[in-house]
């Protein structure tokens, strides 16, 4: 049986049509959902990779597309999760299929995962793809424009704070609430790092919206 066979068997015989209905609810019926949710569906995951070997990245594309494919939500939270699990196998030929699940089905509960645990993981390994997040943060699509606000989430003290910056500067007047949402969130978690230069930054960008600095200054 194949790793999407598998995957399939186990979660369509753990599903919960009960559950399903508020959680589509949650999601705004923008998906449909088997009706797992996180804890169990993290479980059934387990189970379904349990004595298989690490993928390759040819196979991580495939099996992370194919799971786009479905309908249920389920299976992209689990391309996800795949996929962070192991993005250090990721090199910039899977780019592209990446980029596609960011802009596809897009929403923050995979975006931001996408973006911070793979995206994120793949830029560090490969900083030839810096060029990549630049050209996203200067294009229209916004969850590319959100993935690049965020890749860096994890850095700390390896944030170019100087990109972080520029990203923010660039879009600090869109009206877009994950937008604001995004720029918000990077500069919290680099306050973490580096408190002084994000309050510096807050300080001279009085255009940042009202969200991004509440965000921004969260734990300063």
């Amino acid at each position: 049986m194949t790793l999407l066979e598998h995957l399939r068997e186990v979660y369509a015989g753990a599903a919960d049509p009960e559950k399903a209905a508020p959680m589509r609810a949650y999601m705004r019926d923008r998906f449909e959902f088997l009706g797992i949710t996180s804890a169990p569906r993290r479980e059934l995951t387990r189970q379904v990779l349990k004595g298989r070997p690490g993928p390759a990245e040819g196979d991580l594309t495939e099996v992370a597309l194919a799971c786009w494919a479905l309908p249920e939500r389920e299976y992209q939270h689990f391309a996800c999760d795949y996929l962070r699990r192991h993005a250090a196998v990721l090199t910039p030929a899977a780019l592209p299929a990446v980029q596609t699940l960011i802009t596809t089905k897009s929403w923050w509960d995979t975006v931001d995962i996408l973006a911070s645990n793979v995206v994120g993981v793949m830029v560090a390994g490969h900083p030839a793809l810096v060029s990549t997040m630049d050209a996203w943060a200067a294009g229209s699509e916004l969850w590319l424009v959100r993935t690049a606000l965020l890749h860096q989430l994890r850095y700390k003290e390896r944030t170019d704070a100087d990109r972080l910056f520029g990203y923010c500067t660039r879009w600090a007047g869109e009206r877009d609430f994950f937008i604001r949402k995004g720029i918000g969130w990077a500069l919290r978690e680099y306050s973490r790092t580096d408190p002084g230069a994000v309050r510096e930054f807050v300080a001279a960008h009085p255009e940042l919206s009202a969200l991004s600095v509440r965000e921004a200054t969260k734990h300063l």
